[in-house]
């Protein structure tokens, strides 16, 4: 039996991620941690790392950078693997998170979905086929999420710049722009409201004809499915970074 703690775990995410690992009958929810407390628990939920008396085996981190940091500290200290499922990393963040990961096992993907790992793939591959295309992303996510682009389509951009040699770069704002569009440009577009779980669209603009890809997700539980997917997997690796694709083997 696996022993988890829970980083966020009074967010909408956390709280799924509960509900699931309790349902689970080869894991065990040892505790939760987050910065602002609400209702009640069934387990000990603390709000201060120094104060954390159960040491669980893995940690899984759905929360903001902030306290992804946090209760990396605490990791690392105490040598606990943590599945970070938090997005929203800036460049210097991420690099810290790849030093952490030579002291503790991360599993960190910005979508914990197996199909969005799919459409990965699938963008990286076509994009070289076309290469002479005007590609654009669109991602649509509820009113309360923070970070813009998602992690996603960030994760999804990089994916077709590698494959094209890192020839091309990502545009966040046409608003203060006057020129017609580059062509060496990824299209970043992001769409705030409702509830919507997310949704994720390529799409390679030709003179004639256009190409789409587009990936939705119906319920939050297929991330938090996959994050207790990555735990089990990341409790039997040695020290270093993993994603998605090491566990799945795409």
């Amino acid at each position: 039996m696996l022993e988890v703690m829970v980083n966020g775990c009074s967010g909408k995410m956390g709280q799924i991620v509960c509900d699931l690992v309790e349902q689970n009958e080869n894991l065990v929810l040892k505790s939760g941690f987050d910065k602002n407390v609400t209702g009640e628990f069934a387990f000990p939920v603390y709000n201060k790392v120094e104060d954390i008396k159960e040491k669980p085996d893995v940690i899984i981190d759905f929360s903001v950078p902030i306290a992804t940091f946090k209760i990396l500290e605490y990791a690392v200290s105490n040598k606990v693997p943590v599945v970070i499922a938090t997005t929203g990393f800036s460049a210097e963040e991420e690099k810290k998170i790849e030093e952490y990961s030579k002291q503790i096992p991360i599993f960190k993907s910005a979508n914990m979905s197996y199909d969005i790992m799919i459409m990965k793939k699938l963008v990286q591959w076509l994009a070289p086929l076309l290469k002479d295309t005007d590609i654009e992303i669109t991602e649509t996510h509820h009113n309360r999420k923070i970070d813009s682009p998602s992690g996603t389509a960030q994760m999804l951009a990089d994916s077709i710049n590698a494959s094209l040699g890192n020839s091309l770069h990502c545009e966040y704002n046409r608003h203060d722009k006057r020129e017609k569009r580059n062509k060496n440009e990824i299209g970043m577009n992001s769409i705030r409201g409702g509830n919507i779980v997310g949704e994720h669209i390529v799409q390679f603009f030709g003179e004639f004809e256009t190409f789409e890809l587009k990936h939705t997700s119906y319920s939050r539980n297929v991330f938090a499915e996959g994050a207790l997917k990555a735990t089990k997997f990341l409790v039997n690796q040695p020290n270093g970074l993993y994603n998605m694709e090491d566990m799945c083997h795409i």
